[in-house]
């Protein structure tokens, strides 16, 4: 019998750092991690090139969502660089429609980038949007902060 398969057709991220909830985001880019590798030639080898793992490498994740009343908790967020930051752990949870958790990351001293907000013109009726983009050094083992 084969099993079925969970896709998850409509989506959503529930973005918490530490204790605080920042919300609900719809769109979420960058979760992933690249090893970076070395290239050494072996003495007296020609034919040959070790390819040596060195660190890993992760990139800047963007998390994009409606401008709404969860913006505030972002601007306090980013406000909070000026007078010193401590990095904090950070929890995106992928939920389905129906609102069960489909996969949960948590990632180790986030520290925020930058946000965009929307770009506003009385001729255009489209969604007001805000995007942020996080810093992280890596992820935690057992995918919770």
């Amino acid at each position: 019998m084969i099993p079925e398969v969970d896709t998850a057709l409509t989506v959503s991220f529930q973005v918490k750092l530490d204790d605080q909830d920042l919300g609900e985001f719809y769109s979420c880019e960058g979760l992933g991690c690249e090893v970076v590798m070395e290239t050494r030639d072996e003495g007296g080898n020609n034919g040959f090139t070790w390819q040596l793992p060195t660190k890993l490498k992760f990139p800047n994740i963007r998390l994009t969502r409606p401008l709404g009343k969860d913006t505030e908790k972002v601007a306090r967020w980013f406000a909070s660089m000026q007078t010193g930051y401590t990095r904090r752990t950070a929890t995106i949870v992928a939920m389905g429609a129906d609102g069960r958790t489909i996969a949960t990351w948590g990632l180790l001293d986030v520290v925020p980038v930058r946000w965009s907000g929307p770009s506003l013109s009385a001729d255009q009726s489209k969604v007001v949007t805000e995007t942020i983009e996080i810093a992280h050094h890596g992820f935690l083992a057992n995918g919770s902060a």
